[in-house]
């Protein structure tokens, strides 16, 4: 037999063998199920209309619309929590809880003493927008700084100078904020801001730490050595006093109007 024909059999051979499929090749494994409330690339969660008006109300008092946009998709100061993961796997504020309550570290967000009903009802008004494909562009304006500085310095004089003082505090401030949509952020909720602190009264004492957590149930302190307590919360007692550094600028988000926001923006810009 001719080297050219045993080249051709072993070369037919090697080729019927490797189109018959191996008994021990493996099988590729199964996709693992896809949960039913992930069906679909895009799903739409059932809302509670009551629930989302409430939400939405919250979500506006305690001033996230001014980081995260009042669309959800983000702002100046605050990521999108539309796409957020941390959102897309809550169900009725079990999993942004912990944010909402003692804020993130390093960051402008801060903590906000919530009780659990409002946080279930923001969950369930930041539920309430559709994820969708197509997400429109947000063109952002080529300046924020569109405000009357003389408008924004009566509103500072009738609201602010009893903290903050432009020849003080605030002296330069424009020029350590040079962007005005940080500077606009900073003033509106200000970063770094020292912790809440609560006093609890407790027999025969008064117990007073930086507050860890508090809800309608319990309400925890870390102490001065580092240890965390937790006290039972019935009714009224026992009693608590919160020292908020930050209870001013809360106590105005819900007050500001978009106009009074431009406004001190503009006149901020000015203490250079």
């Amino acid at each position: 037999m001719s080297t050219v024909l045993i080249r051709c059999l072993l070369f037919a051979g090697l080729a019927l063998l490797l189109s018959v499929p191996s008994a021990y090749a493996q099988a590729p494994e199964a996709a693992p199920p896809v949960p039913a409330f992930l069906a679909g690339a895009y799903p739409q969660r059932e809302t509670d209309p009551a629930a989302v008006a409430r939400g939405r109300t919250a979500y506006t008092a305690y001033g996230c619309a001014f980081c995260h946009g009042e669309d959800t998709r983000g702002g100046s100061g605050g990521p999108s929590l539309l796409r957020s993961g941390l959102v897309q796997r809550d169900r009725a504020g079990e999993t942004i809880a912990d944010v909402i309550l003692n804020g993130v570290p390093n960051t402008s967000m801060v903590g906000f003493p919530l009780q659990g009903v409002e946080i279930a009802d923001i969950a369930e008004f930041l539920h309430s927008f559709a994820l969708d494909s197509r997400d429109p562009a947000r063109q952002p304006p080529p300046t924020i700084v569109t405000g009357n500085e003389r408008a924004g310095r009566r509103y500072f004089n009738q609201y602010c100078d009893g903290c903050h003082s432009p020849t003080g505090d605030l002296r330069g401030v424009a020029a350590r904020y040079p962007d005005p949509r940080r500077l606009q952020q900073n003033w509106l909720m200000p970063e770094n801001a020292p912790p809440i602190r609560a006093r609890v009264s407790t027999e025969p004492a008064e117990i007073e730490g930086e507050l860890v957590r508090i809800d309608e149930f319990n309400i925890t302190l870390r102490l001065a050595d580092g240890r965390q307590r937790t006290f039972k919360r019935e009714g009224d007692l026992p009693a608590i006093v919160l020292e908020d550094p930050l209870a001013g600028h809360k106590d105005l988000l819900s007050v500001y109007t978009d106009r009074d926001i431009h406004n001190v923006t503009a006149y901020l810009v000015t203490l250079e």
